[in-house]
């Protein structure tokens, strides 16, 4: 830990972490609230899981516009105009926000909060040397624990002054983290050149890039979909009040969040790809098993577990993206990232359409768990083309190995070079 320490700059790396922290927090805001919005609107499940999503496709669509941002102002200007944009943002919704119209509005603009990452991973990643990407990116990447301050508070809040007032008191902590970031945040001087539009389109043409679109579509789009649906999942289904819906909702969410710099941590020990395959599996079991229907408290300890391994999962697969594509980290960590979001997007929606349609979350649960089932199978067939094209140093530093040379002996990869 102590040559960690060294090797970067600790003050950047606590801005980064808290401006992620709050912009998350603004980000899934509405998640929390849904059952107050959906009384007072009057959503159906597939309305409310909707306008709960938008903001995770806001936060797909600006990462992007953020991220080029950040290239040509750098992190520090560019996190301030995030902050500023986001805060902006709570204030309309608080003023003004009052039709279904006005907050499919407002949910898209939050996204600019989920824009974030563009702005905060690179920032921290950039002040530290390969070995520690993960941990880093972990540390800086454990700011998604702003989503226990929007499931903790905000109900509580909204039961008290209303859900248009909790909006306006959202934005005491981003202003609060606006004047730190802007005292304690700086650039790297080990900055890599400008992006161009040529450099995008290039690692989207590659296969690799696109896998790990998809592996962070599973890590993190699940837990900031799961994120952002327990509220409505736990007081639908088990009929729980609106504020004890959030509680249960920050206990589940508290692992990935806590977890998250583990996830990075144990990537950079036995590689990201090794961990990987076990977490999306175990997601699997227990979302599957959620789809029984327990009782409310084995639910939630089944859901701990789970949303957990989604944490440690997200720090796993940005372990990955400097290994396969060291002298391209920033380009293809924004598209990574991007892909994170559409990810949550299609999660909420697509259960609030199976509830509408089937008048229970069960189907919708077991159809994520096979979803993440067929994405650890999906991997394992990554893993056997990756020993074989990857460079043997990434190979190893990312754990990747071959199941059909453990099992068949067929092939002679990178291990056997």
């Amino acid at each position: 830990m102590s040559g960690f320490l060294r090797a970067g700059h600790l003050p950047t790396l606590v801005a980064a972490f808290l401006f992620f922290d709050v912009s998350f927090m603004a980000w899934v805001l509405l998640g929390p609230l849904a059952p107050f919005l959906r009384q007072d609107l009057g959503l159906s499940a597939t309305g409310l899981g909707l306008l709960t999503a938008v903001p995770l496709l806001g936060g797909s669509l600006c990462r992007p516009v953020l991220g080029l941002v950040e290239e040509r102002v750098g992190g520090r200007r560019a996190g301030l105009l995030g902050l500023a944009l986001t805060i902006a943002a709570l204030l309309a919704g608080w003023q003004f926000g009052r039709t279904v119209a006005h907050f499919y509005v407002l949910a898209f603009f939050l996204g600019i909060a989920g824009a974030s990452f563009a702005v905060a991973l690179p920032l921290a990643s950039r002040w530290y040397p390969p070995q520690y990407q993960g941990l880093a990116m972990g540390i800086a990447g454990a700011g998604n624990s702003g989503t226990l301050l929007a499931t903790l508070f905000a109900p509580r809040l909204a039961e008290r002054f209303g859900w248009q007032a909790t909006f306006g008191l959202a934005v005491a902590p981003l202003a609060l983290v606006l004047i730190i970031f802007a005292l304690l945040a700086r650039d790297s001087p080990r900055r890599p050149p400008r992006a161009s539009a040529a450099a995008y389109r290039a690692v989207l043409r590659e296969t690799d890039t696109l896998a790990l679109s998809f592996l962070y579509a599973l890590t993190f789009g699940g837990f900031v979909g799961f994120a952002t649906f327990l509220t409505t999942f736990f007081h639908d289904a088990y009929r729980v009040s609106r504020v004890t819906a959030g509680d249960l909702t920050t206990i589940v969410v508290v692992a990935g969040s806590v977890l998250r710099p583990v996830g990075g941590w144990l990537s950079d020990r036995v590689g990201g790809y090794r961990v990987l395959v076990l977490l999306l599996a175990g997601f699997a079991i227990c979302v599957g098993f959620v789809a029984t229907m327990p009782n409310v408290h084995v639910a939630v300890a089944v859901l701990f577990v789970g949303v957990g391994l989604l944490g440690m999962g997200n720090g796993a697969v940005f372990q990955l993206v400097p290994q396969r594509f060291p002298e391209r980290i920033g380009v293809v960590t924004g598209v990574v990232g991007a892909a994170g979001g559409l990810g949550g997007f299609l999660l909420p929606s697509a259960l609030g359409a199976v509830r509408d349609a089937t008048g229970s979350y069960a189907a919708g649960l077991l159809g994520c768990a096979g979803v993440f089932l067929a994405g650890t199978v999906v991997l394992l067939e990554l893993g056997a083309r990756w020993a074989v094209r990857w460079q043997t140093r990434a190979v190893r530093q990312a754990g990747v190995y071959s199941y059909r040379t453990a099992l068949f002996g067929a092939e002679q990869g990178a291990w056997g070079e």
